[in-house]
């Protein structure tokens, strides 16, 4: 596990309880058909990207693998269920010595991911595969949504820097500390949350107020002792009245006389209100004919990545943006609709396929023990699409591949010249981990890393290319075998 790590949810809290009900009446009930020990694939995937876009940040593996370590039924767990009187002596026994068993596939965070393929493989015995999703969902989900708004957001930035204010307005305490921790991995360059910084190792920032402002008799005497204060590191807050008629002119009165005879120089100023685009023109002009064309602009209020795109393209003139409820709560798409679905099982060490049928065509699933791997052209390194295949199969790179769309087959596409790369890693065998998680700062930087080998256009915010995630012709066979049998057995 990460060394730098200071936060492990063990230490905090036991949240093998945080489970939908139905788990564990379910898990009485394989008990009392002598099925609690038969081996079940579960797969974890998404259906949509959120906000009509091309593409998700995979966020959350961290935090799964903790819960997965620290599972352990208390004995006011088993008290608790006992008295509900309705599970056997012999489940509440199994649990109260419960060990995970389960072997556990999962994408690294920070990887671009795609709907429907597996973000998360689970094989065990059903008891254990099965109790466990509400907690994949929810860890999974939750992480997932706000590292893909976050990349949204640092990509409309153009390379400025974006740092995550959202901690007042998360959806409760663990929605502002994962979630500063997965706008981090999604792109963010810091973050106002002290203690995402002190748990994960993440840069966190912060200055001023309007409060402080306001608590001193003038602003100028409020600018002036921040920067006697903070002289390495001062940012003014400069629209607590007006920003060009006293913020601007205040600000640079304080950097003449307080900074300029320390030899230092202002860090920046900050603007949480008003029309962006006119305000930061100005004060850009007042800085540079002051003599601080270093000084940096931020502004915050209400951001998102539609509303940067439209303020720079109008010219704004910003260097840093802090951006908060609507990154930390996702608020133009706030819901991750990943589901875990049964897909196989086995009898006498065969796997055997298992689907789910629905007149929706995107809810039924893709059956067997799968893997994913990514295509990419040799000449160009940018990826082709993704493959979804039965996990025995194989892939010849050194002979022509036909891929197919899944359901609008007639579309193909032969591909040569190219390699493989797999999604997913185990990271749990037989109940014992065998992956190092990778750091926060390091899930980023992969972030980073794996979209520069996807073309642009499948990066667009609105009408992205479709990335293709093919299904093989082995595993496209069988889901169709199951189908037709399905529907000829009713």
């Amino acid at each position: 596990m990460n060394t730098n790590k200071i936060f492990d949810i063990k230490d905090e809290r036991n949240l093998t309880m945080l489970t939908d009900f139905y788990e564990l009446t379910m898990g009485n009930g394989y008990f009392s058909k002598n099925l609690q020990n038969k081996i079940a694939y579960f797969d974890m995937y998404f259906r949509r990207v959120p906000d009509g876009g091309g593409y998700c940040i995979m966020a959350g593996v961290e935090q799964l693998v903790e819960y997965l370590q620290s599972l352990k039924f208390t004995n006011d767990d088993i008290e608790y269920l006992e008295s509900k009187n309705i599970f056997s002596k012999d489940f509440l026994e199994y649990l109260r010595n419960f060990k995970f068993e389960c072997d556990v596939w999962a994408v690294p965070e920070g990887t671009p991911v795609f709907p429907n393929e597996p973000l998360v493989t689970v094989r065990g015995p059903i008891v254990q595969a099965q109790f466990v999703e509400t907690m994949i969902l929810l860890t999974i989900n939750h992480q997932t949504l706000i590292a893909t708004k976050a990349n949204r957001i640092c990509r409309a930035a153009k390379g400025r820097t974006v740092m995550e204010f959202g901690s007042r307005r998360a959806q409760g305490y663990d929605g502002a500390i994962y979630g500063a921790r997965a706008s981090i991995i999604g792109g963010c360059d810091s973050t106002a949350c002290t203690i995402a910084d002190q748990k994960f190792n993440i840069p966190a920032i912060g200055t001023m107020a309007h409060s402080w402002v306001q608590l001193f008799d003038t602003e100028y005497e409020a600018f002036k002792s921040w920067a006697e204060v903070y002289p390495d590191n001062c940012l003014l807050l400069v629209d607590t009245y007006n920003v060009l008629k006293s913020g601007i002119p205040n600000a640079i009165k304080v950097f003449d006389e307080i900074l300029k005879p320390l030899g230092k120089r202002p860090t920046g100023i900050r603007i949480d209100s008003g029309d962006i685009t006119y305000l930061t023109t100005k004060c850009r002009q007042m800085l540079d004919e002051a003599g601080y064309p270093d000084c940096k602009i931020v502004v915050s209020n209400s951001l998102d990545e539609h509303i940067i795109r439209d303020v720079l393209a109008q010219g704004a003139q910003i260097d840093s943006f802090g951006v908060g409820e609507r990154l930390i709560t996702a608020k133009s798409e706030p819901v991750f609709g990943g589901v875990y679905k049964l897909v196989a099982v086995e009898n006498d060490n065969e796997i055997i396929p298992k689907i789910k049928i629905s007149e929706n065509n995107e809810k039924i699933t893709n059956p067997g023990f799968k893997r994913t791997v990514r295509l990419f052209d040799n000449n160009s390194q940018k990826a082709i699409a993704d493959l979804i295949l039965l996990n025995d199969e194989e892939i010849d790179v050194n002979k022509p591949l036909t891929i197919f769309h899944p359901s609008d087959t007639w579309k193909n596409k032969t591909i040569t010249n190219f390699y493989y790369e797999d999604l997913a890693v185990k990271i749990f065998d037989k109940g014992n981990l065998i992956y190092e998680c990778p750091t926060v700062l390091e899930a980023k930087d992969r972030a980073k890393n794996e979209l520069n080998r996807f073309w642009s256009e499948i990066l667009r915010f609105e009408n992205p290319h479709t990335y293709y995630i093919d299904l093989s012709h082995k595993l496209w066979s069988l889901k169709h075998t199951l189908l037709h049998a399905a529907n000829n057995a009713y």
